[in-house]
């Protein structure tokens, strides 16, 4: 008996999941809720990445495309579709599995609850029921094993002090953006910008938006001593370039960039075509009033889908507890240096369910492509005598 795989999501991991699959034999169906494959990839497409082609090609990949790009150039995200995802998701070995337009809305076991065989050989052998989102209406179908590759980026995090919204943000959630904007069109971007984060893409924005003649950008950082994710001796020439150039705004170089650092959002006010927002910083409350308002403040993944299966989440970074402490006990923080943390890392209470890819960091921003290709690997070589047999 084959056991049928759910794939939730069709993004790098999803995809390089389902090549896994199809080279085991096992049937498999992607779910992906865009009408595209690598959806969140393509919001991001304007941007540069840190890492060569040859991180983020993953061995099957390469097996099935032979002539994937390679080298040391660092792809853009619409270069990473276009050139590597896109022909993955048109392989034969995929066609007709990847069912677009498609959410899945709920995971569960078939006739059990959350609470119900804890344990036991009973909820292991039941499947899975996805309850799906589709374009002519809800459906559901079964799985013997699920694997969340649905990523991070479209569940950003919010503006308040504690992680809840801030009084007026969901108001004015409309006048928010929250992913990493395109700022070709100076026209669109005129004005004073009120930016929100301290990571990469809240670099990557203010470098940007500082290029812009008819801009200012008022740059809130939670840290009062912000280090800017620097990486000592960094062999990633454009993260490090991204660290130095935020330094540099920090330090006051360009008189069209104020960095307010150890600063938070209080709330924000609605003032005619304009925002009020009132920060709360060591000097005591700020008002500032903005044209558009970029909130970069990260990401984390959408944890109501599996609500009724049996997963321990990491009460500090949300992600699976014996991933995160695997993660949490690693040294350092560069991306590069994230350990391989073997099968029983990634397994749930929840038998054959697992989250893969960013998502399974949860608040943890070192997740590289690598390590979720690496997690593929690690959950197909402990399955693959269970699973047929």
């Amino acid at each position: 008996m084959q056991r049928h795989v759910a794939i939730l999501g069709a993004g790098p991991v999803g995809l390089d999941a389902a090549l896994a699959c199809a080279d085991a034999g096992w049937p498999f169906t992607v779910y992906e809720a865009a009408d595209t494959v690598a959806a969140h990839v393509r919001a991001w497409g304007h941007v540069r990445l840190f890492t060569p082609w040859d991180l983020n090609v993953s061995h099957r990949m390469r097996t099935h495309l032979p002539h994937a790009p390679t080298g040391d150039d660092c792809p853009t995200g619409a270069e990473l579709a276009a050139r590597l995802l896109d022909p993955v998701a048109a392989l034969p070995a995929l066609e007709g599995r990847i069912r677009l337009r498609t959410r899945v809305a709920a995971i569960a076991r078939t006739g059990l609850l959350k609470h119900e065989q804890i344990g036991t050989d009973v909820r292991a052998a039941a499947p899975f029921t996805v309850l799906l989102d589709a374009p002519d209406g809800e459906e559901t179908a079964e799985a013997d094993l699920v694997l969340d590759c649905t990523g991070t980026y479209a569940v950003p995090n919010t503006l308040g002090a504690g992680g809840i919204p801030a009084p007026g943000e969901r108001a004015l959630d409309h006048r928010i953006t929250r992913t990493l904007p395109p700022v070709r069109d100076p026209d669109r971007w005129a004005g004073t910008i009120l930016l929100l984060g301290a990571g990469k893409s809240a670099q990557t924005t203010a470098r940007d938006l500082a290029a812009l003649p008819g801009t200012r950008v008022e740059w809130i950082v939670r840290s009062p001593a912000p280090d800017w994710g620097a990486v000592r001796d960094d062999t990633l020439p454009g993260r490090q370039q991204l660290v130095e150039i935020s330094q540099a705004f920090a330090d006051g170089v360009s008189d069209r960039v104020t960095v307010h650092t150890g600063a938070h959002v209080q709330s924000l006010h609605s003032d005619g075509d304009r925002v009020r927002v009132t920060l709360g910083t060591s000097q005591g409350p700020r008002e500032i009033v903005c044209d558009h308002i970029v909130a970069l403040t990260g990401y984390v993944g959408d944890a109501s889908l599996y609500r009724q299966l049996q997963v321990h989440e990491c009460y500090a970074t949300a992600a699976p507890m014996n991933l995160s402490a695997a993660l949490l006990g690693s040294p350092g923080g560069d991306c590069l240096a994230q350990p391989t943390v073997g099968i029983d890392a990634l397994r749930n209470p929840e038998p054959h369910f697992f989250i893969l890819g960013a998502k399974s960091y949860g608040r943890l921003n070192t997740f590289l492509l690598r390590a979720g290709y690496e997690q593929v690997d690690e959950v197909f070589d402990a399955l693959a005598p269970a699973v047929s047999v």
